[in-house]
């Protein structure tokens, strides 16, 4: 049996979670009526969606290679040994809202934030946080620290992907931005249907480098990708020309044509959490069961110089695997031959 996911807002005593819950209603309304328009300095243009009429591919060329994984600044990024990697097709931006309703619109799928958790597999959880819906990022007025993440995170009964922050939220109008309260169940479910697959944690590490073998540069936070600029969780200044998500592909993409990589929201690997690399030797119960967690990369527009410095192609962090975030998205690849052969699908 699998044991309950790590988040901590699932690990909370049951009687703040019942409070959370409770406020969830009211906080979800002032988050999504919060100020997230583009401020005067945001990115004049952004690229059209992977798989649109504007770029029938989508999808950009990531050549073969050898690296070093990782990077210095947190704990679990810090387990490096040299991997290699194999050539493959990669999204040239995350996956939008309007790329998610096509596949709805084609094969009828309900995602997990839809749907009701199994009581087998989460022994012990609150009831308040077996219902169906996800987590809602909500800034708060003020903040006494920041070690208690129940002050900006609620568990949000009826958040799902057309209503990320909860009922009375919506995506109309924001076709273009990526889809969020989404798992790993959801982006396998589209990937599959695509006829691709979610990159492993070293294709998309190696992709964020831009299949480049070199040391890490300097940690500075990176002003062409949307992050948290201000004091955590309180106020994003929007020096980076958007406070909340952006829509993909507005800031400059990397060297080999893909936007996003840092920034806007973590996105979803099938690699499990654990080592770099390391994968559940054969026959194991967790490999029988599936992890309960996998890595997600990239950070999001949450990450700060003051909280989350993971704003990095080496930074790295575990997701529960059924549990649906406002900041957490995903992209595909395809393992089909390089560009040389014929092009993607």
């Amino acid at each position: 049996m699998r044991p309950a996911p790590s988040h901590p807002l699932r690990r909370w005593g049951p009687l703040a979670l019942l409070l959370a819950a409770a406020l969830a209603a009211v906080g979800a309304w002032r988050w999504w009526s919060a100020a997230r328009a583009p401020q005067a300095q945001a990115p004049s243009q952004c690229l059209a969606p992977s798989g649109t009429a504007a770029a029938p591919a989508g999808m950009v060329w990531v050549p073969a290679g050898r690296y070093t994984p990782g990077d210095t600044v947190y704990a679990e990024e810090r387990n490096q040994r040299p991997m290699q990697v194999a050539g493959f097709w990669m999204d040239r931006t995350e996956v939008s809202n309007a790329q998610f309703a096509a596949f709805v619109a084609a094969t009828g799928y309900k995602t997990s934030a839809e749907r009701m958790l199994d009581p087998r597999q989460h022994p012990g959880l609150p009831p308040a946080l077996m219902a169906p819906g996800a987590l809602v990022f909500m800034p708060p007025a003020q903040a006494r620290h920041q070690d208690d993440p129940t002050q900006w995170w609620r568990y949000v009964p009826g958040a799902w992907w057309q209503a990320p922050g909860g009922p009375g939220t919506h995506i109309r109008g924001r076709e273009a931005y990526p889809v969020v309260a989404v798992t790993l169940e959801d982006a396998q479910a589209y990937a599959r249907w695509a006829g691709r697959e979610l990159p492993t944690e070293t294709e998309w590490e190696w992709a964020a480098r831009q299949a480049r073998d070199e040391p890490m540069p300097a940690h500075e936070q990176p002003l062409a990708a949307n992050t948290w600029h201000g004091p955590f969780p309180v106020k994003d200044a929007a020096v980076d020309g958007y406070a909340g998500l952006a829509p993909v592909g507005c800031y400059a993409p990397n060297a080999l044509g893909l936007s996003d990589m840092i920034g806007n929201v973590w996105e979803l690997t099938r690699s499990p959490f654990g080592p770099h690399g390391a994968e559940p030797p054969p026959g194991s119960p967790r490999r029988a069961a599936g992890p309960a967690q996998v890595v997600i990369k990239g950070g999001s527009y949450l990450c700060s110089s003051d909280y989350c410095m993971r704003y990095r192609a080496g930074a790295r962090q575990p997701q529960d695997v059924d549990l649906g975030s406002s900041h957490v998205g995903f992209r595909t690849v395809w393992h089909g031959p390089p560009p040389t052969d014929r092009s993607p699908p």
